[in-house]
């Protein structure tokens, strides 16, 4: 059996606020299509459907990430608004990054907030949680030693 993730997918409300996020974590745009027409409104199971995806990857190439702006029908909200990190379902992407406080700080402009605060685990990693676009937590984690 053969089994390769591909790509994690983030309904966005501003595609190009979400573009410069990632960018700005070290991602590489690939790409960007429009989405629609009668396969893509089978697959996700709406008529009508319209929507644009950018697609990022990491500079390994081994990880991707789907940013899909949806013009119709419209996104909705997850409730409660902010999510909290112990909502059921997908809640964090985690990366490694060489400097995290580097990267937080870098983060800043582009809307990213502590969810809580840097911490060192087991003298292993600092790890910490950001609130990206559209609330999405992402987790960076520098390698200590």
């Amino acid at each position: 059996m053969t089994l390769q993730m591909d790509h994690v997918s983030i309904v966005v409300a501003d595609l190009e606020a979400a573009v410069a996020f990632f960018t700005e974590l070290g991602m590489e745009l690939e790409g960007r299509a429009p989405i629609e027409g009668r396969a893509a409104e089978r697959v996700n199971g709406f008529d009508d459907l319209r929507a644009e995806i950018a697609m990022m990857r990491t500079p390994d190439d081994h990880g991707r990430l789907e940013l899909t702006k949806f013009h119709s029908p419209a996104a909705i909200s997850a409730e409660p608004d902010p999510a909290p990190s112990n909502t059921l379902g997908i809640r964090s992407i985690m990366f490694e990054v060489d400097d995290i406080e580097g990267t937080v700080a870098r983060l800043r402009p582009h809307g990213a907030e502590l969810v809580g605060e840097i911490v060192r685990y087991e003298d292993v990693y600092l790890l910490c949680y950001v609130r990206g676009p559209q609330d999405v937590i992402v987790a960076l984690a520098e390698k200590l030693g």
